[in-house]
């Protein structure tokens, strides 16, 4: 079976070896076993079942939670020469009946499927006669309560296990801790299943936190020193998104907004665009990501405090899929974690809502801790780590401790002092000496800490709140509008009986705005209405070889534009580099670089082979000139993938965005 595996492998997806567990748990599905797949985003999920798929005999149906993540899928296998479609509720009658057709007349080796499709009674019935080769279920994580992304159409799957209980079923998450496995397991029927695990490090994603002090401008540097690198810029609320999207619109960035509000021609053009390399940067909610499979993402910026750590993984996991350096930075703000408290109360489950604190609890102390970044991050999902990654801000700028008792007494004293009613915010006020109305009526500007820590920065307070939460000398009520308290640990540093050690407030990052370039700026967003295998060498590039490997870039951009698939689904810029070494003149030493597979060959070789000879300029007006005759597009009959993305704005099946509720807005 291995040499069959990497047969495909080779062939089909154009790659000469897998990653570690991807062959066992391949060869574990082929012989008719269940597994449950735990791999980062980007580490090869999707080829433990695509592989199994192509090797069993039969339908393989794999179930997928966003109809953008089943198009992106399908176009690109239907591209390497996969018989694959999609099949959910916003296709119109004539595709649906073609997928059916194809379906029962056993034309299909993978089948996606929505998991409200797949438990619809009708869908069911119709599976009855029907041979099917495998059930993959992918962001298996949705089936559970304790998972970051709980889906209630996803618990309906357990059922679905009972009724083919001998059909090989695989389960692969990114994002699942301890207790999200055995609830996974327990609702699936997989307590015999191995665990595959490849690890939740992402040895090459940079972590940091700054303090959030004016998050647009600290976007806007961020991004600028970053200027034509593709980013991910998330936020807690629609509004906040399309504000980021404006503010780097206004610096010259490539920019536009993404959230479940907009249109879905909208929400497709900015997906297309991003993907085809023509926008830079988007500014999301938590809408975004799932239906994206974009290697060169280079960074991550979260504007808002996650609700998880799973979720905060997952939406940085984004970035560096390609292998390459990545980096992920969280502005964090006490007052963040109040606003998705009060949300989280705003629910009417009790053990739903006790679940969802639990896990913004985590995030928050992630963001408040001085160790290893990565070595707190593995640690929650149960790996176990060193420490002094060299990859994160607490590694790479260690913060000195200071004694900070006198600071830490000041602001005890003023918690107990107000009442113990009111959160960080407005202690550090009446620290500083604010006469704020708010204050005044208050009467607190009577009181003995009022305006006794004015020579120390506001930052420095922020800072120092923060550790004494982290370090169990105050309690921050989440529930009720992040009002401190003192807890019976702060008596000695009160009495002066211990000392405070304080790791020194962080550096904002700061970046002297890079010149707009001079092109023409992106109207803002109100003004204009495969999976990774093992890591590949880089081939090194210079003089000529740069001038080929860029023309090879601009026929990839047009192939891809006029196919109407992301650029990567034609060759990634690792094929491209290996193509500029090798230089093939024919069809034949075309098939021997690294990421070239027959499929490949058939539909994009004549116009690449004449770009690498300099036959063909793909600069050239000519738009036929850049799509050979032989390389004819899929029809509509062959998967709808191939039809225009249908707008997922009024269904359940669509991107599944949290903030929809008004209550996001701020």
């Amino acid at each position: 079976m291995s040499t069959e595996a990497r047969q495909i492998l080779r062939e089909t997806f154009g790659h000469d070896a897998f990653r570690p567990q991807q062959e066992d748990v391949i060869e574990r599905v082929v012989a008719g076993g269940d597994a449950f797949v735990l791999m980062p985003t980007g580490g090869g999920k999707s080829l433990c079942y695509q592989v199994p798929a192509l090797l069993r005999s039969g339908t393989a149906l794999v179930v997928s939670p966003l109809l953008a993540l089943m198009e992106d899928q399908v176009g690109a296998l239907v591209q390497r020469g996969v018989a694959a479609a999609a099949y959910h509720s916003m296709l119109d009658g004539g595709q649906a009946r073609r997928v059916l057709a194809r379906l029962h007349a056993g034309e299909l080796d993978l089948l996606y499927v929505s998991p409200e499709r797949l438990a619809s009674e009708d869908f069911l019935a119709r599976l009855s006669g029907i041979e099917l080769a495998l059930l993959a279920i992918d962001e298996a994580h949705c089936v559970s309560l304790w998972g970051h992304d709980f889906r209630p159409e996803y618990a309906r799957l357990g059922e679905l296990r009972q009724r083919l209980p001998q059909l090989p079923l695989v389960a692969l998450t990114a994002t699942a801790d301890e207790t999200t496995r055995k609830d996974v397991r327990a609702r699936l029927a997989l307590d015999d299943a191995p665990l595959y695990s490849a690890g939740f490090d992402r040895p090459n994603i940079s972590y940091a936190v700054d303090d959030k002090l004016r998050g647009a401008e600290q976007l806007v540097a961020f991004a600028s020193q970053r200027r034509g690198q593709p980013g991910i810029v998330y936020c807690a609320t629609r509004k906040g998104a399309e504000a980021a999207a404006v503010a780097l619109c206004r610096a010259g960035h490539e920019a536009d907004a993404y959230h479940a509000g907009l249109a879905g021609e909208t929400r497709n053009r900015v997906q297309r665009e991003f993907l085809a390399g023509s926008l830079t940067v988007v500014a999301a909610t938590v809408a975004f990501g799932m239906g994206i499979d974009k290697a060169d993402v280079r960074w991550v910026l979260h504007l808002d405090l996650p609700r998880s750590v799973e979720a905060y993984y997952q939406e940085t996991g984004r970035a560096g899929r390609d292998g390459e350096p990545a980096e992920a930075l969280l502005l964090y703000a006490p007052g963040d974690a109040a606003r998705q408290a009060r949300l989280i109360d705003q629910g009417s489950d009790d053990d739903a809502m006790r679940i969802e604190r639990a896990k913004l609890s985590a995030m928050i102390d992630w963001s408040e801790g001085v160790t290893c970044r990565r070595a707190a991050l593995l640690g929650h999902f149960g790996e176990s780590h060193p420490g002094d990654c060299g990859n994160c801000d607490s590694c790479n700028s260690p913060r000195a401790l200071i004694d900070a008792t006198e600071m830490a007494q000041m602001a005890l004293s003023c918690v107990s002092r107000t009442g113990q009613r009111f959160g960080a915010q407005y202690v550090i006020d009446v620290l500083l000496g604010s006469e704020a109305e708010r204050v005044l009526n208050n009467r607190h500007d009577q009181l003995s800490t009022w305006g006794i820590g004015k020579g120390t920065p506001r930052a420095t307070w922020v800072a120092l709140m923060g550790q004494l939460v982290a370090r169990g000398y105050l309690h921050r009520d989440l529930a009720g509008y992040s009002v401190l308290s003192l807890l019976p640990a702060c008596r000695p540093v009160l009495n002066g009986g211990e000392q405070f050690l304080m790791a020194e407030p962080r550096a904002p990052r700061r970046a002297a705005p890079a010149a707009a370039p001079k092109r023409r700026r992106r109207r803002s967003p109100r003004a204009r209405a495969g999976e990774g295998v093992a890591p590949e060498d880089e081939v090194e590039l210079s003089g000529d070889d740069e001038g080929l490997f860029h023309r090879l870039r601009t026929l990839r951009t047009r192939l891809a534009k006029s196919r109407k698939v992301p650029a990567y689904v034609v060759f990634s810029d690792a094929t491209l580099r290996s193509l500029v070494s090798a230089r093939p003149g024919d069809e034949a030493e075309l098939l021997e670089v690294k990421g070239v597979g027959p499929a490949k060959v058939e539909r994009y070789g004549a116009a690449f082979l004449a770009v690498i000879s300099g036959q063909l300029d793909p600069g050239d007006d000519e738009e036929e000139q850049a799509e050979p005759q032989a390389a004819a597009e899929p029809s509509a009959a062959m998967s709808p993938a191939d039809e225009p993305l249908p707008d997922p704005s009024s269904n359940p099946e669509a991107d599944y965005d949290p903030d929809a509720s008004e209550a996001w807005s701020p």
